[in-house]
């Protein structure tokens, strides 16, 4: 009798571990914590989603990979734009107010005060200004000459990483294209392994898929501005160098003139 007690109470005790168990599986479940993006957080909240969350929630879904080489291609992008507008702003010089200078240097000094006054100026104006002025002994078609070389030598210099920025240009959509094939691919595996065309699965893969080709094309057109306002900016520097360079040479025939 009391093995079979025994036994009872055991088997009863077994049922009641086995059912509290069950009952606190699904509570288990439940506490278990969930990946929410911000904007599930504060759904039905009535509060809106900060804007520096939504980018961070954009940019977890469209995956920190191709997402980084898409920011990485901003801040380089950036960093050379920024560079290239010091750069063009330093090189802006007043070239009326130099041609005036140069030709009262002439006017007092000759060509070795306007040597010292060229020397002593900054920008490329003043530069090609003074490469001319070098070779004044060897004719005003030399000088021309040397102008017109010193010129795009400026030129260059002032063109200069704009071949990257305009790689950047190109890489950022590029990128974003590719990370969108590849989370197409995805989602279509998640379709075969679901066995089943849901519209939750392909929607939710096709809206990972296109964050990186939103974020390429934002990174583009931000460069592209960027890109188009050193262009202007430089072909306004050009047409000043190029109208300073001939008011130097008629200077130079004018001074030459008086001192035959």
């Amino acid at each position: 009798m009391f093995l079979a007690v025994a036994g009872a109470l055991t088997l009863s005790a077994s049922i009641a571990s086995a059912q509290d168990q069950a009952a606190a599986a699904p509570a288990t479940e439940q506490a278990a914590p969930q990946q929410l993006s911000a904007e599930d957080l504060l759904k039905g909240t009535g509060e809106d989603v900060p804007f520096h969350q939504q980018i961070k929630s954009y940019f977890i879904q469209g995956g920190p990979a191709f997402m980084s080489a898409i920011i990485l291609c901003l801040v380089l992008g950036l960093a050379l734009a920024i560079e290239r507008i010091l750069y063009l702003s330093l090189a802006k010089t007043n070239t009326k107010k130099l041609v005036a200078k140069v030709e009262e240097a002439l006017a007092e000094g000759g060509v070795e005060k306007a040597k010292d006054l060229c020397r002593s100026t900054k920008g490329p104006v003043a530069s090609i200004f003074y490469d001319g002025l070098l070779h004044y002994d060897e004719g005003l078609d030399v000088v021309e000459k040397r102008i017109a070389s010193a010129g795009g030598v400026q030129m260059s210099l002032m063109e200069n990483n704009l071949s990257w920025i305009s790689l950047f240009i190109a890489l950022a959509p590029s990128l974003g294209f590719l990370g969108t094939v590849i989370g197409m691919v995805k989602a279509f595996d998640a379709i075969e392994a679901a066995g089943d065309i849901s519209p939750n699965i392909v929607a939710g893969g096709m809206k990972v898929a296109l964050i990186t080709t939103v974020g390429g094309l934002i990174v583009a057109m931000i460069l592209q501005v960027f890109y188009n306002y050193i262009l202007s900016r430089i072909d306004a520097l050009s047409i000043d160098m190029e109208e300073a360079s001939i008011n130097l040479v008629d200077a130079l025939a004018k001074y030459e003139k008086k001192s035959k």
